[in-house]
């Protein structure tokens, strides 16, 4: 994710994952003694850890080939970096494969760098490059596992928020260039350019490039290909759900556009993904809710609409001010006659649902299926709920067993969910395109997790049968397609955990076991009680740049009983802690060190061919020591560590904390692979068929540039990647872009071994 969300949706009374771990009934190791008693953390492993939080009993599926996890990575850890380029270990070397406004067809100009370009970005390469995967394809065009030197990469792009490098002069609002406004910004209300705004919406969505290797090698996109594509936020969707209540789904999406509900238009702020067994891509509608805006004036058709604004963050103009949405798209002279963008003005003038837009918050926060090899129709697949989807993992495939597909709720204070498909796996699938993804994402049952104090979890399910979803007072359901659409709310009722912002899962090839990314938490958006613990940590950052709560986040992971993908029941430990490595030992609980130290773990994923799982973070609480980073960790199993105590402290605040943690890694088996250039997040990575190349998106060099033509003053954060060094340079100078990064050996062996 791209920018901080600090707003906090949730008032309900659920649990914070820190209240769990202040509960703790167990007798804990004292870290703090462990190590005066020069024990070490590392010497954790050797304990035995509690019964409850998963024995060897437990039966996974069979596993995917990978490494074993008691070997050491074999590159050399590099250090930390403030450079404006991407810096990789001895031996590594990274070309760029296509960056925003590359074009994808030479039917049109080469993107200049300049702002110029009087296209409305359809076949252009789209901003904020985000999560992605790789679909390698038969000569006849079908989906195959199979390596064949063909392949299509697939890629979110989730945001416009630096629009202001793809305009001549930045945006423009009522008559005044060079303006620069956040994703969560509101700004004064002004006649936009058209043309602007349709660039700015085609920003987002999803691009499809076919890529392969030149006569060189070297990984490159193929222009002119028959399978580039975008999806924008204006591509026509087909809304989906269970059979039985499709009617009801539908009823929650009438608009303007389509009276009937059936369908919806565009994919909006995508950032994790998925990718199915049967060869479908799962982009993931993340912080889609404050593009919308209410004029000042506006009320909210009923008490219900209000509530389930409220609980997503969709915008209101404040009373005070007339103002627009996070990007304005509004704002055009034709917006009461064009509805590409009256259709952000949720204000209800119409009348009815069908005569304006006040649903149109309601098509948005979706899965959103995408077969990456044929032209048809995406699909929003409702079934898996509303609410900032921040990717969506699928389990082991067994055959003869459901699929269990895991979503972080990318906000503070935000659940982990499942859903669970009905339809058992069937190999024949492979390949079966939106058909499949009809058979397994339409029907099942959605839920969400609820961590335990004594290591052990359980999966609650969202169904209006349940008497807490039935009888919930602060949001009235109507029917369980109502639970769907505001799950969120259902969460709330049944009593799901508090997490401090779930960002990406992903999930072990090798057990099966789900690592999901606690980006991090503050104090502002969750208020200091008690002993402030956080999940299980609270502590004022160390360089006192005003960062308190949970700063650096941490990673969780979790192993259904039995390895089942309908387990209701899990078991937990906490795998890794983010922190500086001069933080101090009850902030610095995993041991890090200068080759390892990292930050706000955001990207999270498993290479099939190594078994590593690669971090990658977006960090704003260390960029005075580094930019952001790659990281590279072998890990273990859930229940490889113990018990422990932290001891918090935070504004005078003092007091205790039980959790569970993994083993202690080491630089050994946790090193720092890559840092990026100046600005950038490091967000999306997937590898070639055989291991030997990986794919890494850098996404916004450059965000804390002033807005262009700001003044005399005015200079770039980042020039990324027109100034990298050497071959790594990649199209005009200048502005920094977004890119795609392709990184190889140089002795053409597999990466990270």
């Amino acid at each position: 994710m791209s920018h901080d969300h600090d707003e906090n949706l949730n008032e309900s009374p659920n649990e914070h994952f820190q209240d769990v771990l202040a509960r703790g009934t167990r007798t804990p190791l004292n870290r703090r003694n462990l190590i005066r008693g020069g024990v070490g953390l590392a010497a954790l492993s050797s304990l035995p850890f509690l019964a409850a939080c998963g024995g060897g009993g437990d039966a996974a599926p069979a596993p995917a080939p990978a490494a074993p996890n008691n070997r050491a990575l074999g590159f050399s850890a590099i250090d930390k970096s403030l450079l404006d380029d991407v810096v990789l270990p001895p031996g590594y070397t990274y070309r760029v494969v296509h960056a925003t406004g590359d074009r994808l067809v030479s039917s049109i100009p080469a993107y200049s760098n300049t702002g110029a370009e009087t296209d409305e970005w359809t076949m252009r390469v789209g901003d904020h490059h985000d999560g992605m995967d790789i679909f390698y394809m038969t000569a006849g065009g079908q989906f195959t596992t199979t390596d064949t030197g063909r392949a299509v990469l697939v890629m979110n792009h989730e945001s416009s928020a630096d629009a202001h490098f793809f305009h001549p002069n930045g945006q423009t609002s009522a008559g005044v260039s060079g303006k620069k406004f956040s994703q969560f910004d509101s700004w004064d209300l002004g006649v936009r350019p058209e043309l602007e705004v349709l660039k700015e919406i085609n920003h987002h969505g999803v691009s499809v490039a076919e890529v392969g290797k030149n006569s060189s090698g070297q990984w490159e996109y193929k222009l002119d290909s028959l399978y580039n594509r975008r999806i924008t936020g204006q591509s026509p969707m087909r809304i989906a759900g269970p059979a039985a209540h499709i009617a009801d789904i539908r009823s929650f999406m009438v608009t303007a556009f389509d009276t009937t509900g059936a369908t919806s238009r565009g994919t909006l702020n995508n950032c994790g993904h998925g990718k199915t067994p049967w060869g479908t891509y799962l982009a993931c509608e993340e912080n889609w809710a404050a593009y919308f805006f209410m004029p000042n004036g506006s009320v909210d058709v009923d008490a219900r609409t209000k509530a389930s604004r409220q609980r997503y963050g969709v915008m209101r103009a404040p009373n005070t001010a007339t103002t627009a949405g996070s990007q304005g798209w509004s704002a055009t002279a034709t917006a009461a006659t064009d509805d590409r963008f009256g259709r952000w003005n949720v204000s209800a003038p119409g009348g009815t649902a069908a005569l304006d837009f006040r649903n149109e918050p309601n098509t948005f926060g979706y899965v959103v299926e995408i077969d990456p090899l044929t032209s048809g129709t995406p699909a929003k697949r409702v079934a898996l709920g509303r609410f900032a989807h921040e990717a969506a993992v699928c389990s082991l495939p067994v055959v003869g067993q459901p699929l269990a597909f895991y979503m972080g709720c990318d906000s503070r204070n935000e659940y982990i969910y499942k859903f669970v498909s009905t339809a058992v796996w069937s190999a024949a699938d492979v390949g079966g395109g939106m058909a499949a993804g009809d058979k397994y994402l339409n029907e099942g049952k959605l839920y969400a997790a609820k961590f335990n104090d004594t290591g052990t979890g359980e999966w609650l399910e969202l169904n209006i049968a349940n008497p807490l979803i039935a009888g919930y007072a602060t949001y009235v359901f109507a029917n369980q397609a109502d639970v769907l659409v505001n799950a969120r709310h259902a969460a709330d009722a049944v009593g799901a955990t508090k997490m401090d912002r779930p960002e990406w899962g992903a999930v072990n090839p090798a057990n099966g076991e789900v690592y999901f990314t606690m980006t991090n938490s503050n104090a502002a958006s969750r208020p200091v009680t008690g002993t402030n613990a956080a999940n299980p940590r609270s502590y004022a950052d160390s360089d006192g740049r005003a960062q308190t709560g949970n700063p650096n986040g941490h990673i969780i992971r979790f192993r259904e009983t039995a390895g089942a993908s309908n387990a209701t029941t899990f078991n937990w430990d906490i795998f890794l802690f983010g922190a500086e490595e001069d933080a101090g030992a009850n902030i610095n609980l995993s041991r890090l060190t200068a080759k390892n130290d990292f930050s706000s773990p955001d990207g999270l994923w498993f290479s099939k061919v190594t078994g590593i799982c690669w971090i990658q973070t977006d960090d704003g609480a260390y960029t005075d020591q580094t930019n952001c980073m790659l990281l590279a960790a072998i890990p273990g199993t859930v229940g490889d560590g113990g018990a422990i105590t932290v001891n918090n402290s935070l504004g005078g605040v003092t007091g205790t904390q039980n959790t569970f943690l993994g083993a202690a890694l080491g630089e050994a088996r946790l090193r720092r692979f890559l840092v990026s250039p100046r600005g950038a997040e490091v967000t999306g990575i997937t590898e070639s068929a055989d291991g030997r190349a990986i794919f890494v998106n850098i996404q916004h060099p450059g965000e804390n540039t002033p807005a262009i033509g700001a003044g005399p003053s005015f200079t770039f954060q980042s020039q990324w990647p027109g100034n990298a060094r050497g071959a790594a340079a990649y199209g005009p100078a200048g502005r920094p872009r977004s890119a795609t990064i392709v990184i190889t050996r140089t002795d053409g062996g597999v990466i990270g071994v």
